[in-house]
């Protein structure tokens, strides 16, 4: 699992600005967030639907473009760059979990995770060995030779989150992880990104549910396209409780 230099963020945005054009009026998602994750944290995102905090993951991830400001991954600078350019930083640096899973059906619980490896670069042994490695760890290792559709709503979610780690990534950047699941598979998958963080795994977390966001160690809140609080989250948690958020 990769750990950056401390002398080095893992995440800088500066100045980020994306608007959207729609039928009535354009929206505008982003109106200059700045935000810096250093590696190894846990950093939830949390707003209110339209506050911009899927827009500024896609963005983080190289799956849109602002109009405006810049993204620097582990001292890589993602803004700027061509389509392909885009895919190998996403490759070298982010590993990407859904709402919705988004796992190839028509392959193996095995082939899913050493897919993006393989398309890396690594040699077909050493990535099965690495997915083994990640499924064992993740509790579903026993699932291997089994297709996604069989899994239950929580191992789904495991095994995405398997896929993004296939690469050992800078980054894991999960959007709503935990939206799809029940009470029970999302309680599974916050426990899951508590060792993972625990392991030295840098999360960038969005969500709407405050339960989730409290697995993290610090709650970066949005409103209207804008970074409104950054905080710890216990004393995120101590402001909702009181009525200062």
């Amino acid at each position: 699992m990769t750990i950056d230099s401390p002398e080095r963020a893992a995440l800088t945005v500066t100045s980020l600005r994306k608007t959207f054009e729609a039928e009535n009026a354009p929206v505008r998602a982003l109106r200059g967030v700045d935000l810096t994750v250093e590696s190894g944290e846990f950093v939830a995102v949390m707003g209110p639907s339209g506050c911009g905090k899927s827009t500024l993951l896609n963005l983080v991830a190289g799956l849109d473009v602002p109009d405006e400001g810049t993204i620097t991954v582990a001292g890589e600078l993602v803004t700027g760059r061509t389509e392909d350019e885009l895919a190998r930083m996403r490759r070298k640096h982010m590993g990407i979990v859904f709402q919705f899973f988004n796992l190839l059906e028509g392959m193996t619980v095995l082939e899913n995770v050493v897919l993006p490896s393989v398309i890396a670069g690594r040699r077909r042994k050493m990535a099965e060995t690495r997915a083994r490695d990640l499924l064992d760890l993740l509790g579903i290792g026993d699932k291997a030779s089994s297709v996604p559709g069989v899994l239950s709503g929580g191992q789904r979610q495991r095994l995405a989150i398997a896929r993004a780690l296939a690469n050992e990534p800078t980054l894991l950047l999960a959007d709503e992880p935990t939206g799809a699941l029940d009470s029970a598979g999302g309680a599974e998958i916050i426990e899951l990104l508590r060792r993972l963080h625990n392991g030295g795994q840098t999360i960038i977390l969005v969500t709407h549910d405050p339960a989730v966001a409290q697995a993290a160690g610090r709650i970066v809140r949005m409103r209207d396209g804008r970074v409104v609080t950054s905080d710890p989250a216990s004393a995120s948690a101590s402001a909702a409780a009181s009525g200062m958020i």
